[in-house]
């Protein structure tokens, strides 16, 4: 073969200049711009500031008060999301994935968009060809599984074409490359998305039905309200217009929104500290909600660093003999898998004879070999090359307790990308890798937590449940899933050690485990791995890894430290949990107002609340409590639907207030009451009411909410007796002082019987 030269620096500078470089068409990440664009102008700022301008043509100017909440709530969140764009930008600059192009005549790695059009690149086991690109020397077997959704590889030759998205299984080849940019295949489809996962979210669909359904309630409701109120005896104008916004920013969940992003920006920038790159922010909800996670032997837990430990002669054939084959093979066959790393570290290279036909490794065959004019040597997994195993099985099954077992063969027939007939075994190689020194502390962990670990390789099952007992894994079952013939949905349930998997087998796992209801984390490294990682509802790639797997993950473990994930669970618990909590204080404001939005449409009463009122309660019962909630340490597991947790918590207590806002509307018909003696009931009750949430979702009390609930009551009471003016609250004299407790023990009551009946629901919906 003609060595190849590729493009000289010169010809490079020349077709950058002219812009003919694989320029990037994906975003990772928004810009500064964007974040503050996509932050500051929102439908709910668009209706706040619209709000705003009510109350300011009116004159109700300390009624602006709660502007100033949205300003600072949207500002603190646009300064969490940028700093967590520029750590994910600063982590993914490190992840980079490079390509191995030739210029020069020599091969040289570069940034993937650097590739010139007309790049000569170098691809091997596990790359991902970045480019659409022709085969120029040599043959692949390719993967297109990510853009088509084939899984099948498929064998590409000299002059066929390679599409940008797809990635090498095995074989070696120079490709030729003929697109850039926008002109690759990927940038064509991405529209589609074929090859990216959208993230299944609960927290994110959430909340899009809710921005959904007050977009389309909000507008109506308001422009009904405000008529209503205009027509009521002796309501003015600038009356009509303020009671008409404290309804409507009640409605309004903006700080839900912020609070979201903001926590999941700061998990984004806590994560990075552990050498985590989070590639979709989502991803944190769905690691939290894991029970079940599947994880790959070699690279995992154990640090992939392997070596020959020990050699065993086979029907009597010399040691040089084997040394010699093994040297052979070492020289001539590239260094793509982990098992030649080993074998070529160990044995000399020798360049004796020039071979016919080499077949590389592929994790679907299991095998890999070499042919010369008079004799054939393989290497493999002895239950693949070998059609009977039963004269070594006992060695075999003694060997893999402790090693990976590898056979090394030969035949007198060229192989032809097959496997001949007449094989020869000529000796038995083991192959060892230390186990991670704080893997069994990880897995520890995982049982803790309620974690179902399962351990998947393409290793012989023994030498994998080997492995498992070493770490700790409990109640270790192990199948060979090449000779087993159970159904898929009986392995995934009774075992926890596969052996012997290929990558569409791992692929039906990860399926059949989703289909049993479970929420599935998988780890991997190997080219072999990214089926599973691309259908498994969290996916985690070590940095070590091949760029395929890298490239198809939501997590990147940048040291490639296993022992970091109990750390990406606890902090994705702790956001998922706590977001949840603060939730629950939000959706209660939402609906009540809108509730009571609702029913004031037909009472010939005015709204009871004006907007500062409600920013007093808002700040004290929701605003400063759950941006404080939502960040403090919570692991605990998550259970059970996110709508359905807000709405057990939210629902009671919203009821709560709006059943008090109709007995307090309704008094003045039995006893004298002032409007500013009916406001000020109103919001004490709404206050003490929101204290009853927040202290249910407080339980048990550590030193912080313990501290925050003192302090919010204290702030609460200081705003309602110093402050009274500037929320237009009436001195409490004995009389409103007893009437607010009797309404209180009703309220605490009608809390009781809400919360019963909520939990009552709940338990008859799961």
């Amino acid at each position: 073969m003609e060595k190849i030269k590729g493009l000289t620096t010169k010809q490079v500078d020349e077709l950058t200049k002219q812009g003919l470089v694989n320029y990037k068409t994906d975003v990772k990440t928004k810009s500064i711009g964007q974040i503050i664009m996509t932050n500051f102008f929102t439908l709910f700022n668009f209706l706040n500031l619209g709000l705003g301008l009510a109350i300011f043509f009116v004159g109700e100017y300390k009624n602006l008060l709660f502007l100033g909440v949205v300003i600072c709530n949207t500002f603190i969140s646009t300064v969490q999301e940028i700093r967590s764009k520029l750590t994910v930008d600063k982590l993914s600059l490190l992840n980079e994935p490079k390509t191995t192009v030739i210029r020069n005549g020599k091969p040289e790695k570069i940034d993937i968009h650097k590739v010139v059009l007309g790049e000569i690149t170098k691809l091997a086991p596990g790359n991902q060809i970045v480019t659409d690109s022709t085969i120029v020397e040599g043959e692949v077997l390719v993967n297109e599984s990510l853009i088509t959704g084939e899984s099948e590889p498929i064998t590409k030759t000299k002059g066929d074409e390679l599409l940008s998205g797809s990635f090498i299984v095995s074989g070696h080849c120079y490709a030729k490359t003929i697109h850039i940019g926008k002109d690759n295949y990927t940038a064509k489809i991405s529209a589609e998305a074929k090859y990216l996962k959208k993230p299944n979210s609960e927290i994110m669909n959430f909340i899009k039905k809710i921005i959904k359904y007050i977009s389309i309630a909000i507008i109506p409701v308001g422009i009904l309200l405000f008529i209503h109120q205009l027509g009521l005896e002796g309501n003015t104008f600038n009356e009509a217009v303020v009671n008409t916004v404290a309804a409507l920013i009640g409605m309004i969940p903006e700080g839900l929104v912020l609070l979201t992003s903001t926590v999941l920006a700061i998990s984004v920038i806590r994560l990075s500290k552990y050498k985590v790159l989070v590639r979709e922010l989502y991803c944190i909800e769905t690691l939290a909600r894991v029970d079940t996670i599947c994880l790959d032997k070699t690279g995992t837990l154990t640090e992939g660093e392997m070596e020959v430990t020990k050699v065993v002669p086979l029907d009597l054939t010399p040691m040089s003999d084997i040394t010699d084959a093994l040297g052979i093979m070492s020289y001539h066959m590239e260094i793509d898998n982990q098992t030649m790393q080993a074998i070529n570290k160990k044995y000399a290279r020798k360049n004796d004879y020039k071979p016919i036909e080499i077949v590389p490794f592929s994790s679907q065959t299991k095998w890999s070999g070499i042919s010369f004019e008079k004799e054939s040597y393989i290497l493999g997994a002895p239950e693949f090359v070998l059609k009977d195993t039963k004269n070594i099985k006992k060695e075999l099954d003694n060997y893999a307790k402790d090693s990976r077992v590898v056979l090394l063969a030969k035949s007198k027939t060229k192989l032809n990308k097959k496997l001949p007939s007449d094989i020869k075994p000529m000796a038995l190689i083991l192959i060892s890798d230390k186990i991670r020194k704080d893997a069994k502390q990880t897995l520890e962990y995982f049982k803790q937590q309620g974690v179902d670990i399962k351990l998947i390789s393409g290793d012989n099952p023994i030498t994998v449940a080997g492995v498992a007992k070493k770490v700790g894994l409990d109640n270790v079952k192990y199948v060979d899933m090449y000779e087993t013939k159970l159904k898929i949905d009986k392995l995934a349930k009774e075992y926890n050690v596969f052996g012997r998997v290929k990558p569409n087998q791992k692929k039906a796992l990860i399926l059949e485990l989703k289909k049993q209801g479970h929420t599935v984390a998988m780890t991997g490294d190997g080219v072999n791995d990214v089926l599973a990682l691309k259908e498994a509802d969290c996916s985690i790639a070590m940095n070590s890894g091949s760029d395929a797997a890298r490239n198809v993950s939501q997590l990147v473990l940048l040291d490639s430290n296993f022992s970091s994930m109990p750390k990406v669970v606890s902090e994705g618990r702790r956001s998922i949990n706590n977001i949840q909590r603060s939730s629950s204080l939000f959706l209660c404001k939402t609906t009540y107002a809108t509730l009571l939005a609702l029913i004031f449409l037909f009472l010939d009463r005015a709204y009871p609340f004006i907007p500062i009122q409600l920013t007093l309660t808002s700040m004290v019962t929701i605003g400063i409590p759950s941006f404080i909630l939502a960040l403090e340490p919570n692991n605990e597991r998550i259970n059970g639907k996110i709508i359905i947790n807000v709405l057990r918590n939210s629902l009671p207590t919203a009821l709560t207030i709006v059943t008090n806002i109709i007995i307090i509307t309704i008094l003045p018909e039995v006893i004298r009451l002032s409007e500013a003696e009916v406001s000020t009931l109103a919001v004490l009750l709404t206050g003490f009411t929101g204290f009853m949430l927040l202290y249910k979702i407080s339980v048990p009390f550590n030193t912080l909410r313990r501290v925050l609930f003192i302090t919010m009551i204290c702030l609460f009471i200081f705003g309602v007796v110093v402050l009274r003016n500037l929320f237009s609250l009436t001195f409490l004299t004995p009389h409103l002082i007893i009437l607010a407790a009797i309404l209180l023990m009703i309220a605490v009551t009608v809390f009781n019987m809400f919360n019963t009946i909520c939990d009552k629901l709940t338990r008859k919906m799961k």
